[in-house]
Order: C-alpha cells, then sequence, then structure tokens
C-alpha cells in the first residue's frame, strides 16, 4: 500500500517536510560516497531553510505542552498503563528541555561557521559548488568517509532536537486516528468532516497496483480525493469505483 497524507494547516506542514528531510539526512549519513555527502550538507541547509520560520519553535514548544496535558488527563484512568503513560509524558519533557535550551533557531550555531555558510550561499547555485568556486569545499570532499561522516554527525546533531520533539508529535498525531474503508465513487470522494473536532492530517493508503495517484484537498468543514491515472505523460481523471483506506488525526 502506498500512503499519502495531506496536512489541514500550515503548522503540520512544516513539521512533514521537516520530516522528510530529516529521513532523508539519515539515510544519507551513513554512506561512504563523497556526492552522498554532498547532498546530506545540502539537506541540513534545507533544514535550516524550512526552520527560519519565526514562530516554529514556539508551536513546537506549544505542541509539547499541549499533548503532556492531554496525557496527564488520562492519570487515574483503569484503562491506562501508569508505566507506559509515564514514560511518554517523560520522553515530551525531555523534548521540550532540548528545544527550550536550543539558542535562536534550528542550526543557529551553524550560521557562526563561515566555510559552512560560504558553501550554502551558494549551494542553490547550479553547479555553484564546483571545485573552482570551492576548492576547500572540493578538498573536505577527498577527506576520507569516516572524517567526513563525524563533521556532518557533529553539523547534524545540533538540528537534534528539533527532529526528535517533530518525530514524536507526527507520531503522537497519527496514532490519533482511525482507519476507515471508503469507497471512491465514480473516482471522486468527497466527505463532510465531523463537527467538534479540529482535524490536522488526513492518510490515504491505496493499492499501488490500481496505478492510481489521489489529488486531496480540504478544509476544516470537508475533505476532497479525487483519483487520477497516469497516461502517457498527463493525468487523467478516474471514473472508477475504487476502495482505499482514509484516516483522520487530529
Amino acid at each position: 500500500m502506498i500512503l499519502y497524507e495531506y496536512p489541514f494547516n500550515e503548522r503540520i506542514r512544516t513539521y512533514l517536510r521537516l520530516e522528510h528531510l530529516f529521513r532523508r539526512l539519515g539515510e544519507l549519513i551513513p554512506r561512504s560516497h563523497p556526492l552522498d555527502h554532498h547532498y546530506a550538507l545540502a539537506t541540513i541547509f534545507e533544514v535550516m531553510d524550512v526552520a527560519a520560520r519565526a514562530d516554529l519553535k514556539s508551536d513546537v514548544l506549544k505542541d509539547l505542552e499541549r499533548q503532556k496535558q492531554v496525557l496527564n488527563g488520562y492519570r487515574g484512568n483503569p484503562g491506562v498503563a501508569e508505566r507506559v503513560l509515564d514514560g511518554v509524558i517523560a520522553q515530551i519533557e525531555s523534548c521540550f528541555a532540548a528545544v527550550n535550551g536550543t539558542p535562536g533557531k534550528a542550526g543557529q550555531p551553524l550560521t557562526e561557521n563561515e566555510w559552512l555558510m560560504s558553501i550554502r550561499s551558494r549551494a542553490g547555485i547550479p553547479g555553484g559548488t564546483c571545485e573552482f568556486d570551492l576548492p576547500a569545499y572540493y578538498a573536505w570532499q577527498h577527506h576520507p568517509a569516516g572524517d567526513r561522516r563525524a563533521d556532518l554527525e557533529r553539523w547534524a546533531n545540533t538540528l537534534g532536537p528539533l527532529a526528535e520533539s517533530i518525530v514524536l508529535l507526527l507520531k503522537m498525531l497519527r496514532d490519533s486516528g482511525a482507519p476507515q474503508k471508503v469507497i471512491a465513487a465514480g473516482g471522486q470522494l468527497q466527505q463532510p468532516l465531523p463537527q467538534g473536532r479540529t482535524f490536522q492530517l488526513l492518510r490515504l493508503r491505496i493499492d499501488p497496483t490500481l496505478g492510481l495517484v489521489p489529488e486531496i484537498s480540504g478544509n476544516r468543514l470537508m475533505v476532497s480525493v479525487r483519483l487520477m491515472r497516469q497516461e502517457a505523460d498527463r493525468l487523467q481523471p478516474s471514473t472508477a469505483d475504487t476502495p482505499f483506506e482514509l484516516t483522520l488525526c487530529a
């Protein structure tokens, strides 16, 4: 099954983008080829760009605190294991303390590294990191793989508190939803959202053998899914009744 996710607000959209970048970073750093490490460093710069949003740190702290308050409300519930609850709350508190103790925006210490910032300033230019533009960076790419990996891990560690918090918040958000089987009649589904709850994320799982791509849109009142089929070099609407799994997460 292929999983598609659709955020209902800008905050969750930013979280998903950061999660995507952190996953890529986790794949690239352990590798050995200089090209992989070039893209790992480019990914660090992308994280810094996404995390440059002024209110991101505040949003993360507010969400962590909100989740802590929700979980504290389960204390004394006979259906909840206190030890597990304490463990999750402790994890939230650890993330809160780490993010709160981080000065400035994510990756702020890296902005004081002139060598890194010289690379960052040219990374967005097509071919801007050639050896004649950045000979010192070209030389770094010829360092032993272990040395390059150690450098990348040290730089990526400055983003660690944010990464851990984003992963935790998205996991808790995803766990809040219950999957349901639905059918897109004639390739389309329009479903009103239950009132009284503010949904933040839609998750859609569909069988890849169907060869369909969902186009998702939504607001606080309704969600719409239109299934498209790849034909030649363009997408065409599907007209077949198609089952898939839908999850709304609040």
